[in-house]
């Protein structure tokens, strides 16, 4: 087997089945290789952004590895967002480039980039493979790497005379990993019997060791009190009795006032990221903190710990879990301080039920919440709308909700939708966006109308960058500033261009029509919303202020009323 053909075949024998790529020059040899194998279904999207952002919503939705290809240049230049995206939110893909021939690298040569430079902040590890022989051993190290302990992406660059190039070498044998052992608990244990007001914190950590069942089996037995980050919404599913909602930014009243008045924080799988505290010296400022992670990295790098565990999740989670059945906590006048601030300030949205009203984001997404299937996929672009869902949308597990993390980046919403339909051409999979980032990645409709996918699209469109503006607003003197997006082209007619169907609503009567329409429909269609442009995503933190320190429209509007006062 050649360079190319070696790769195909560590693909089969891993099960890996699905990749999202785009050919050129320097890749070619692979592409070549494809059209005599079976088994490998190839995605062309449109764009390299989008493979790469396909690939992770993939991985997300299916928790399996996303493969993602491109060729020398521009191709892997055009990849980089959307690794650095998977990067940032720990998912696990495998990134393959074509690069110039050997003799060429360095020459500044047709095409050429130093994609190992360029891309060493952003992945897990990389590769620049010199030799064929090692191409098979590469392939099994990158594989195992970007699945194990905290996943993450792995780049394989390979010059083209490599992948020509027949291999002596076998394949490498599978690699191998070791059962997980469970670190001593005592130590946690006494610390939350101790513990008059302990809080669960959980994050994206749960999904990635795939430790969900163990998860919410632990948040029952202990029945404590528990706060989720973005990535970790869904993890005690859609009817956990003790959750509080999301903290944070934009999280919930009832959330972030337990965080500061716990004395306890058990911290599993979360990285204390600033959009969730805030200003890291006010933050739980009365608790002691056990932070347990797969991830040595994350333990004591903002907060220091009073207690670090580092192991598996799972393992972890199930030995905690069996102390607190035979011992439960005694939390009882906590547990009920929790559920009257969570009755008082968990996230709320007026369902306007007025026929002529205009559609509010917090009530659209509320209805859509009712109506989809409880095993809905929502992938989401960033902004205002990503918060709205975020708050009012009840999610059952934490795989049903893909949403940019800790880049931001906008134009993810509809290439992960992507790769969430192909990991299960069955399930119900909608992209939630705004207009400033579905035309981020607008082309991958020529994607969805290639392969047929059924995929629901849905613009919540407000003319502007809501987000910025928002910001503008509170926090520049409402100094709008390169906002304005009013010249957005008709979304109902771009959409069936494409052969896409496509409806628009504008009124409150016409929200649970649209949503059934699409529900129903055999195929792609959009929905586009109509929404005011002044609208806020409430409550807010001013970035770098305490969590404490929330704004909701009511101080808004008291702020405002004082300022015209002394004007």
């Amino acid at each position: 087997m050649n360079g190319a053909q070696q790769i195909l075949d560590a693909f089969h024998r891993h099960d890996i089945h699905t990749v999202f790529g785009y050919p050129g020059g320097c890749i070619m040899p692979l592409y070549d290789a494809l059209v005599d194998d079976v088994g490998i279904e190839h995605v062309l999207c449109r764009h390299e952004q989008g493979c790469a952002l396909a690939a992770d919503g993939y991985a997300r939705a299916s928790g399996q590895l996303g493969v993602c290809i491109a060729t020398s240049g521009p191709g892997a230049t055009n990849l980089i967002t959307g690794v650095a995206n998977a990067h940032r939110d720990s998912i696990p893909m495998l990134v393959i480039t074509g690069q110039v021939p050997s003799g060429l690298i360095g020459t500044d040569a047709f095409q050429e980039t130093d994609v190992l430079g360029m891309t060493l902040g952003i992945v897990k590890h990389s590769y620049l493979v010199d030799e064929v022989d090692d191409l098979p051993a590469i392939l099994e190290e990158a594989i195992d790497l970007a699945q194990t302990g905290r996943p993450g992406p792995v780049w394989i660059d390979i010059p083209k005379d490599v992948l020509l190039t027949e291999a002596s070498m076998q394949p490498a044998p599978k690699t191998t990993t070791t059962a997980p052992t469970t670190p001593d608990l005592t130590e946690a244990l006494a610390m939350l019997r101790a513990a008059r007001k302990p809080l669960l914190y959980s994050g994206g950590g749960i999904s990635l060791a795939h430790a969900e069942t163990r998860f919410r089996a632990f948040a029952d037995t202990s029945a404590l009190p528990s706060v989720v980050t973005l990535k970790g919404i869904g993890n005690g599913g859609k009817h956990s009795a003790h959750h509080l909602g999301m903290l944070g930014m934009h999280g919930s009243r009832a959330a972030n006032r337990a965080v500061d008045e716990c004395d306890l924080l058990l911290v599993i799988g979360a990285r204390l990221d600033d959009r969730a505290t805030g200003k890291l010296d006010t933050f739980a400022p009365n608790a002691r903190m056990i932070h347990i992670d797969a991830d040595a990295a994350e333990i004591n790098k903002l907060r220091p710990a009073d207690l670090a565990v580092r192991g598996d999740l799972n393992a972890i989670l199930e030995a905690l879990t069996d102390d607190l059945a035979a011992q439960p906590l005694a939390i009882t006048d906590w547990q009920t301080q929790c559920r009257t601030w969570h009755t008082t300030g968990g996230f709320s949205a007026a369902d306007n039920e007025e026929p002529m009203a205009p559609i509010t984001g917090p009530a659209f997404v509320r209805q859509l919440s009712r109506i989809a299937p409880d095993d809905t996929v929502i992938a989401c672009d960033v902004g205002q709308h990503q918060m709205w869902v975020a708050q009012h949308y009840q999610f059952d597990h934490p795989r049903h909700h893909l949403s940019s993390g800790g880049l931001g980046t906008m134009g993810f919403g509809l290439p992960a939708a992507i790769g969430a339909q192909f990991a299960d051409r069955g399930t119900t999979v909608i992209n939630v966006a705004g207009d400033g980032s579905f035309m981020m990645n607008a082309q991958e409709l020529a994607t969805i109308r290639r392969y047929r996918l059924p995929l629901k699209m849905i613009i919540l469109d407000n003319q502007c960058l809501g987000m910025v503006r928002q910001q503008q607003e509170l926090f520049y003197n409402n100094r709008e500033s390169q906002i304005d997006l009013d010249d957005n082209p008709d979304f109902v007619a771009m959409a069936r261009a494409f052969d896409i169907p496509a409806l628009h609503i504008e009124r409150t009567d016409q929200i649970r029509r649209g949503i059934e329409t699409i529900l129903a429909y055999d195929g792609p269609m959009l929905l586009h919303v109509a929404i005011a442009r002044e609208e806020n995503v409430w409550p807010i933190v001013k970035p770098g202020a305490s969590n404490r320190d929330m704004i909701d429209e009511t101080k808004k509007r008291t702020s405002q009323a004082q300022r015209e006062h002394v004007a």
